[in-house]
Order: C-alpha cells, then sequence, then structure tokens
C-alpha cells in the first residue's frame, strides 16, 4: 500500500496538497490533536449544508453543489452584466478565525477552474474580512490576501490589502477556460505572503499584510459579455494556536 506521504511527494501535483507550500511529510506527521489544535478548514464539498457559507449576491449569481466526481461546488455569477455575481464566505454571520500572527504561519490552497470568461470573471480567492462586496466597483474593497482578477482579462494577481492600502504581484496566471489550477499561499508570521500557483512559488509579498481576522472568501462576478462560473473542487486552510 502506497503511504500517504510518497502519495502527496510531487510538489506540482495538479489534484492535491502542494508539498512545497504545506510541508506535507511535516503536516501528516501532527497528531490528530496537534492538527485541532488550531483553526482548519477543509471542505471537499461532497456536501454544502445550510450555514456552512454566506452566500450574498451582486444582483445575481448562486453557489451550489454540481455532479462531478469527487464533489465540486460552484460559484456562478449568474449575469452577463460588469459587476454582478456572487460574494461566497465560510461560516455565517461570525467566522473569522484566520489572524496572522508572528510565529504562527497561515496556510490556503483550493482547486479551480473558470468557463465562460471571454471577458475575464472578477474574481478573487483567499482569506479575506467579513464583507458582503468584496469586489466592488471592480476592485479589491476590504482587508485580504489572496489571488485577484479585476480586469476582465482572465489574469490573476497576487494581493495583500491591509486597510486602504494594497501590494500586488502582477501577471502570476492567467486563466484558461475549463482547467483547473491549484491557488496557494503561506502567511509567514506578519511578515510575508508567499504565493504558489500548481505547487511553485510564483511571488512574494511583504507589505500590506493585515493582522485582523479573516475567513475563507471567494467572489465571482462577471466583466461584462458572459457570465462566468468558477468550478471549486477543494479548500484548505489551516493555522495553529496556542494550546490553553
Amino acid at each position: 500500500m502506497t503511504s500517504e506521504t510518497a502519495y502527496y511527494g510531487g510538489e506540482n501535483d495538479t489534484k492535491w496538497l502542494s508539498q512545497n507550500l504545506w510541508n506535507l511529510s511535516g503536516f501528516l506527521g501532527m497528531s490528530p490533536a496537534e492538527l485541532m489544535l488550531g483553526s482548519a478548514v477543509l471542505d471537499n464539498f461532497m456536501d454544502l449544508p445550510t450555514g456552512k457559507y454566506t452566500a450574498t449576491q451582486a444582483t445575481a449569481g448562486t453557489f451550489a453543489l454540481t455532479d462531478e466526481e469527487g464533489g465540486v461546488a460552484l460559484a456562478s455569477a449568474g449575469s452577463t452584466t460588469a459587476t454582478q455575481g456572487i460574494n461566497v464566505q465560510y461560516g455565517g454571520t461570525a467566522g473569522e478565525t484566520f489572524v496572522p500572527t508572528a510565529g504562527k504561519d497561515i496556510y490556503f490552497e483550493t482547486r479551480v477552474k473558470v468557463t465562460a470568461n471571454a471577458t475575464g470573471p472578477e474574481f478573487f480567492a483567499g482569506l479575506a474580512i467579513t464583507d458582503t462586496t468584496l469586489i466592488a466597483s471592480s476592485a479589491l474593497s476590504s482587508q485580504a490576501i489572496g489571488f485577484k482578477s479585476v480586469t476582465d482579462d482572465n489574469v490573476l494577481l497576487a494581493t495583500c490589502k491591509d486597510g486602504s492600502s494594497e501590494t500586488t504581484a502582477s501577471s502570476i496566471h492567467t486563466f484558461v477556460t475549463g482547467t483547473y489550477v491549484k491557488l496557494g499561499v503561506k502567511i509567514v508570521g506578519t511578515s510575508a505572503a508567499k504565493f504558489y500557483v500548481d505547487g511553485v512559488l510564483v511571488a512574494t509579498i511583504t507589505a500590506n499584510i493585515p493582522t485582523t481576522e479573516m475567513r475563507v472568501s471567494f467572489v465571482c462576478q462577471s466583466g461584462g459579455t458572459t457570465s462566468p462560473v468558477a468550478a471549486f473542487d477543494w479548500v484548505a486552510a489551516w493555522q495553529p494556536r496556542d494550546a490553553g
């Protein structure tokens, strides 16, 4: 039987957590008690209970399961009008559980594909404060760390936004319609955010890292002309915390 460590060994494995990001040999070696001693989200979208996510329409949009092997959730803009679509955050009205803190790294990764994106979706995937309009007027409006696209050209930027100031790393990936990509970020204390695409480090940002509570967040809105759909295969996020 192949061990889990060997199974996850390839940092560029196209389907599973990325070795380079998660250091899986160490991560999988943790005891259940060690893993539970922290903030954790692990969702492969086999089900979607009421209240697990808060989905808010910018006039239109849905967040629902689809029929696909292994479980997939679709964030559908539901509109061809620019800036209309769906804003999704993990948890109910409360649920900000990830806080960049010195000495405690945060790990986030998701596997996603986008369809019907001739003009590109207005897109976000990562961690953000509670906000039902994360992308407003074609711009990221809140404190967040993650991947965004707001220029209607399918180009993803890495971003860290703290208050009104934002730092981005440009053109780290371009969506190909119908093709899955893994988007991950390791937040190193409060000093840096390291961004990974398909397990490969593509950018590091050391400025404007928010130090407030955040939650797993997705946005899929129309850039105009087409009604994009972002299909999320899974999402994982984890941060240790102190005992007591």
